[in-house]
């Protein structure tokens, strides 16, 4: 895994102790969201379909503390938008740090070079870059060209003032494997310390509904990728458990485990996820954990979650499936994930009164965005 000893033993202490105290959900990391407004507008993208005024509106330094103190999770991501815009942004990680959370700031780096020595390098803090392949691929995810190369820029100038630097890559379903391979080895020589990868999920709100991948789908493409790289003998350092990879591969038949996330922005504590966000918001930490129907959500529960396969929903289960199996998690840590063979199971279909039926596979392409006007299906 590419994640430090000292985040690795302190996230193992942090979940032993739930599990001695009998705790069932507690959160793994947080979603904090500081803002929407983005300087991208990238196709797959359903954070930023927002009014004007929600776009311009800035979580305070105040709200963003009481939050992660309320949430206490050990790992804290600030995602947006572009997190970078928000011009209180470094007192929000300076207090984080402070209190010995591990955050990650992701950004798409356009504006860290101009901010960069707002931030101080330590052991609790990580640039996470977006990058979601090489050069021509990224530019074209992003909706704009030349990002790539500003981002790679600014990899390589926060590396050399001694910061913790990962890439988060999400993919798509024009991805040709050969190329995921090559950006892995591209993102390995760049020096970064590990990579969060993960499947395109189907964002209701996106411009775009074309680009993302169903649940067999991911799995071949992923196990593709990953018979590559033992082709070519690499070890790719992912940010993530082994047990995720694992997954993404289609060897394990996971259920989501929302709550191991949750998500903090500016409307509050968003239901279920950071994924759905059509579907309320809690006042607080203890009213989201406690109030909200977790049996309503789930691969085979929601339709609106039968696509997911996104790290933010399920490393917490594969994390749980790790402590639970470590002989397991070692195993497949040491030779990598499993390449060929059948898959594991999908997940039964309970929703419909249709309890005993298996998941159905509708080709992504064929799905398509409602004209709101006409109430017809039309294609953007």
């Amino acid at each position: 895994m590419g994640i430090p000893l000292i985040q690795q033993t302190t996230i193992a202490r942090y979940i032993l102790g739930k599990k001695l105290s009998g705790q069932k959900r507690y959160p793994l990391a947080m979603m904090l969201e500081p803002l929407f407004q983005c300087n991208l507008a990238c196709a797959g993208c359903g954070k930023i379909d927002q009014p004007k005024e929600i776009l311009q509106k800035r979580m305070s330094v105040e709200q963003a503390l009481a939050a992660v103190d309320e949430c206490d999770a050990p790992v804290v991501s600030i995602p947006g938008g572009e997190p970078l815009i928000h011009k209180d942004l470094p007192k929000i990680v300076e207090g984080i740090v402070a209190r010995k959370k591990f955050v990650y700031l992701c950004t798409n780096a356009i504006l860290m070079p101009k901010h960069i020595d707002e931030y101080k390098p330590s052991p609790y803090f990580t640039w996470s870059v977006h990058l979601d392949g090489l050069e021509k691929q990224h530019d074209k995810s992003v909706c704009m060209d030349g990002v790539f190369d500003k981002a790679v820029a600014a990899i390589k100038l926060a590396l050399s003032k001694g910061f913790r630097v990962t890439v988060n890559c999400t993919l798509f379903n024009s991805e040709p494997p050969e190329e995921v391979a090559d950006f892995f080895d591209y993102a390995m020589e760049l020096g970064v310390e590990g990579i969060t990868v993960s499947p395109g999920y189907s964002y209701q709100h996106a411009p775009r509904q074309d680009v993302f991948l169903g649940r067999s789908e991911s799995k071949q493409l992923f196990r593709n990728i990953f018979k590559i790289g033992k082709e070519r003998k690499r070890k790719w350092a992912f940010n993530q458990s082994a047990m995720f990879v694992d997954f993404i591969a289609g060897n394990q038949s996971y259920q989501c485990t929302p709550w191991s996330n949750p998500t903090y922005n500016i409307f509050g504590w968003q239901k279920p996820c950071y994924l759905l966000v059509d579907e309320g918001y809690a006042k607080t930490y203890k009213e989201l954990m406690e109030d909200t129907e977790w049996e309503k959500y789930g691969v085979g529960i929601n339709p609106k979650c039968d696509n997911c396969m996104a790290h933010c929903g399920f490393e917490g289960t594969a994390v749980d499936d790790m402590f639970a199996h470590p002989l397991k998690a070692l195993k497949v840590s040491m030779f990598g994930p499993r390449t060929d063979g059948p898959m594991a199971p999908d997940l039964p279909v309970k929703y419909g009164n249709r309890a005993d039926a298996t998941a159905i596979h509708i080709p992504i392409s064929s799905i398509q965005r409602r004209d709101s006007s006409t109430g017809a299906d039309a294609n953007h």
